[in-house]
């Protein structure tokens, strides 16, 4: 599996990757969260602040790819390298201006930043693990990335009351900074691999292939559940009579489920008491179980939801990637983070979509249980008969 990729891959070499995997949950919720509390002509244009949300994901849909790939081309640790200081750089930015219309250009390069140092990361965790350990890689990477969604509307909020729009930014900017310093003095070069010549009809036929395919299709639909779950529990708790606070705590609870799971998750399926086939299969049923249950009324319903939504969500993450790194040639796995990577994101951005246009015309009950209906419809999907390279 290449000469970086010894028996023990320390948490000394993977650190600065778990590190990075926080500050893009971080940079993404924690600025979202905080954008309208962070100045009065924010808070009162809609439009701009809409502009605002929309800019890093979209940097990350077109991006993604297209770093991932590069990756592959020059070396994992060189993106993941000039990602983290493009991200701290468009930090800086916003500190040295400080002025909210001009936000916009620091906010797309933050997306853009993290579109090349995400996968970068991802192609790095999968390199620098032998294949038997890349469940519980995986796992942890994804348990960083949960504590920076969990964390980031939260420190956020409080760096914003403290200090502003300018504090929160700056604060990006140093964790930015030491973490690619962090990166450069632990992370080993891990040299581009040969491969063969590669054309478009092979890279469609492999994008295409079930054992890409039915990953990418769980993390699209986890990731769109896990986003549905945070934006719309609390307004099903609102009409329930929950007050901010504790439809926070939902959120919270989710989140807290799903970053507890991904590491058992990932050690299970590393020691085959878990295949891959067979916890995605799972974590979907769990996750349209926990969507399902969304639909009802009542408080005991919310907090059963975010439970279930957390633990499923928790185990599809790592065993999806961990299956997409056993699926592909190590030479391409940038390419396949990248690809995947933008499978999430639209998943991100769908599921929200598809349950506000449901729930503007019925209700939001009914919007959780489509939802619900589209990934219990993938579980026979991915149990299939086709291949899988990393367990059965």
């Amino acid at each position: 599996m290449g000469e970086t990729k010894g028996a023990g891959a320390g948490r000394r070499r993977t650190g600065p990757l778990y590190a990075a995997g926080f500050i893009t949950a971080f940079g993404a919720h924690g600025i979202a969260a905080s954008l309208g509390a962070g100045d009065t002509d924010l808070a009162s244009s809609v439009l701009y602040l809409g502009v605002l949300l929309a800019l890093y994901d979209g940097a990350e849909v077109v991006l993604k790819p297209v770093f991932g790939t590069l990756a592959d081309r020059v070396g994992p640790r060189r993106v993941l390298m000039g990602g983290l200081i493009a991200f701290a750089l468009a930090s800086a930015l916003y500190v040295a201006v400080r002025d909210p219309g001009r936000l916009w250009a620091a906010r797309l390069g933050q997306g853009a930043a993290a579109s090349a140092f995400s996968p970068a990361a991802s192609a790095l965790v999968a390199r620098l693990n032998p294949q038997a350990a890349h469940g519980r890689a995986f796992g942890s990477y994804g348990f960083w990335k949960s504590l920076g969604y969990t964390a980031g509307p939260l420190i956020g909020g409080v760096l914003v009351w403290l200090g502003g729009l300018t504090l929160l930014f700056a604060v990006l900017t140093v964790l930015a900074v030491v973490v690619a310093g962090w990166a450069l003095l632990a992370v080993p070069v891990v040299p581009p691999l040969p491969k063969r010549r590669q054309t478009l009809a092979d890279l469609v036929r492999r994008l295409t292939d079930g054992v890409f395919l039915r990953p990418v299709a769980a993390l699209a639909a986890a990731t769109a559940a896990m986003s549905v779950g945070v934006g719309f529990l609390p307004l099903s708790g609102r009409a329930d009579g929950l007050s901010p606070v504790a439809t926070g705590a939902v959120v919270s609870v989710l989140a807290a489920c799903a970053a507890v799971v991904q590491p058992w998750a990932g050690r299970a399926l590393d020691a085959g008491r878990l295949s891959a086939r067979g916890g995605l299969s799972a974590g979907l049923a769990v996750t349209a179980g926990g969507l399902a249950v969304a639909a009802l009324p009542g408080i005991a319903a919310l907090v059963g939801a975010a439970v279930l939504i957390g633990a499923g969500t928790g185990l599809i993450t790592p065993i999806g990637f961990a299956a997409l790194a056993a699926a592909t040639p190590e030479e391409r796995i940038g390419q396949t983070m990248g690809a995947a990577e933008l499978g999430r994101e639209l998943g991100d951005a769908g599921g929200p979509l598809l349950v506000a246009s449901i729930a503007a015309g019925a209700s939001l009950g009914w919007g959780f249980g489509v939802l619900a209906f589209c990934t219990g419809a993938l579980v026979p999907v991915v149990v299939g008969t086709g291949r899988w390279r990393v367990g059965r």
